[in-house]
């Protein structure tokens, strides 16, 4: 499969629908919770794809692609985190927090191998 966006990436198609997920998900968080962790956890579930578009763009330029898939995998590592305040404050279940901290592990890897292999992805200059 030729791959002509950040879009056709499994990595970019996985964070995107964990990101759609906890939008769905933090709509039942409680109202006082909307201007902290619901706010955080959107944010950094949609700052995963948002930057992985970035990396995309800086493509012709290695240590600029790594140093935005680093970024992606950091907000994908403050998403996990507060997927474990939403299990703590009583909002989701164990099992619930499980599979979507496994998600956000399976996309840490896909970046981390990225990230340790980023020649396939790098335009070459002629």
């Amino acid at each position: 499969m030729k791959i002509d966006s950040a879009k056709d990436l499994r990595v970019y198609q996985e964070a995107y629908a964990l990101a759609m997920e906890l939008f769905e998900l933090s709509k039942e968080f409680p109202i006082e919770e909307r201007y902290s962790l619901t706010d955080q956890m959107r944010r950094s579930s949609r700052s995963v794809c948002a930057n992985l578009r970035e990396a995309w763009a800086k493509r012709r330029y290695p240590a600029h692609f790594v140093s935005k898939l680093m970024d992606c995998d950091g907000e994908n590592s403050e998403t996990d985190t507060w997927l474990n305040f939403a299990m703590d404050c009583g909002y989701v279940t164990a099992e619930h927090h499980k599979k979507l901290t496994d998600e956000c592990s399976f996309i840490g890897s896909m970046f981390g191998k990225m990230v340790n292999n980023p020649d396939p992805f790098i335009i070459q200059v002629k």
